[in-house]
């Protein structure tokens, strides 16, 4: 039987690198989203609203896909709004293609807010895990849209019969324009505003990220373990951590980063100094810097998440993953952080985003 994918949220940095993973391995590869993602070559774009059934029933009506790669959210104001919202999203889509009987695999993306908590209460005192974090780590006692869209697969999957894998990277670095949650694209954007005004590149987060260690995902990884885990014997009906494989310390990294746009690095001062404050009133400071260079998007919005990226280099303590589980399995991608980023900026370069 042919492999058929279903890549639901193939705009973001997660789906778009899965399903130039797919499309390289020969499977037949479609995604969904409702802005569909027509700039990759082979992939088949599916418009849809997952929030609507029948919509959905319509859309899918001649597909019958044998592995689900879910790889999308939505965000909302609270996170019982979240849990509400999240796990409609799942619970219609495997509803929709339930009659089917396609489905093989289900994979789900989520990551260390599994760990950490939710937005409301993210790595807060009092809930801090012991890092690194393992997949066996009990859930938190804490409403968390991760676990609801986890039991929705779980439920569907003894209903229909398919196996499943649930994805946890750290924070994921890979290309992606007009994403929720992308810190590649994030501090792009802030030190190409840095060169250009003659600021300083200032970390943004807490003292524990700056001298802790940490790790990240590129997306490219993330996308070798989802199609490892959905076509592996032994990896299914079961959660991995992922992440580069490497570690590092965000003062080193720091300083790297502002060496490639050739600016002024500044760390830790004592105080956390957000980057969503920081670039509050850039924004026709963007549109002037893209008018300049005739970059594609002037719009500084579409391109940074200031506010994730807070959160991520905000915490108050080093945070890493534990990849033993998956390695032991035979899963053994890696790659540099520091290339990951390096290529972010490339891509955004050549891709006319950044100047």
């Amino acid at each position: 039987m042919e492999n058929i994918a279903l890549v639901v949220g193939a705009t973001g940095i997660t789906g778009s690198n899965l399903a130039e993973e797919l499309i390289a391995q020969g499977w037949i590869t479609y995604g969904l989203s409702r802005n569909p993602n027509t700039n990759i070559d082979g992939l088949h774009p599916i418009k849809a609203d997952l929030m609507d059934e029948q919509n959905l029933t319509e859309a899918l009506e001649e597909i019958s896909p044998t592995h689900i790669y879910f790889t999308t959210w939505m965000r909302n104001d609270t996170e019982e709004e979240n849990i509400r919202v999240n796990s409609l999203l799942v619970r219609n889509l495997l509803n929709v293609l339930s009659p089917k009987k396609s489905v093989q695999h289900v994979a789900l993306v989520t990551g260390l807010k599994h760990y950490l908590g939710p937005f409301e209460a993210y790595a807060k005192e009092g809930i801090l895990p012991e890092t690194p974090v393992r997949e066996e780590h009990p859930r938190l006692p804490l409403p968390n849209f991760y676990y609801a869209q986890e039991d929705e697969v779980y439920k569907a999957s003894e209903r229909d019969g398919f196996t499943w894998s649930i994805h946890r990277p750290h924070t994921v670095v890979g290309y992606a324009v007009g994403n929720l949650m992308n810190i590649g694209t994030t501090l792009a954007v802030y030190a190409s505003i840095c060169k250009e005004t003659g600021r300083k590149f200032i970390w943004p987060g807490s003292e524990a990220q700056w001298n802790g260690v940490s790790d990240v995902t590129d997306a490219r990884i993330l996308a070798k373990q989802l199609v490892w885990a959905s076509s592996t014997e032994s990896a299914k009906n079961q959660a991995f951590n992922i992440a580069n494989g490497d570690v590092f310390r965000w003062k080193w990294l720091w300083n790297r980063l502002a060496d490639w746009f050739g600016v002024e690095a500044e760390g830790f001062n004592g105080t956390i100094r957000p980057l969503e404050k920081e670039l509050e009133n850039d924004n026709d400071v963007w549109t002037t810097i893209a008018e300049k260079y005739n970059l594609k998007e002037k719009n500084l919005n579409r391109l940074s998440s200031a506010w994730h990226t807070d959160l991520d280099l905000g915490r108050p303590l080093e945070v890493m993953c534990d990849m033993s589980k998956s390695r032991k399995l035979g899963f053994t991608a890696y790659t540099s952080t520091e290339d990951s980023f390096i290529n972010v900026f490339e891509r955004l370069k050549s891709e006319n985003m950044i100047p």
